[in-house]
């Protein structure tokens, strides 16, 4: 939970580096979880990390390419 958080404030800096940082801790928390939820079989939550890291890793591709995600938006 502590990388959840810490990507959370890392994910609202100004910085594209630290964004990108955080996307990466989410991607990293989103594991976390997974594995937590394996052990546990709460596939509820392993179905649902698996949908945030999708978000996530377009979060990082658009915050790699801020002018190209614009224009596709």
């Amino acid at each position: 939970m502590v990388v959840t958080v810490l990507a959370a404030w890392l994910i609202g800096s100004l910085k594209p580096q630290r964004r990108t940082v955080g996307f990466w801790c989410f991607l990293l928390s989103n594991l976390l979880w997974v594995i937590w939820g394996w052990s546990a079989e709460a596939w509820a939550l392993i179905t649902l990390q698996v949908c945030l890291a999708l978000m996530n890793i377009r979060g990082v591709k658009k915050n790699d390419h801020p002018a190209e995600a614009e224009a596709r938006a």
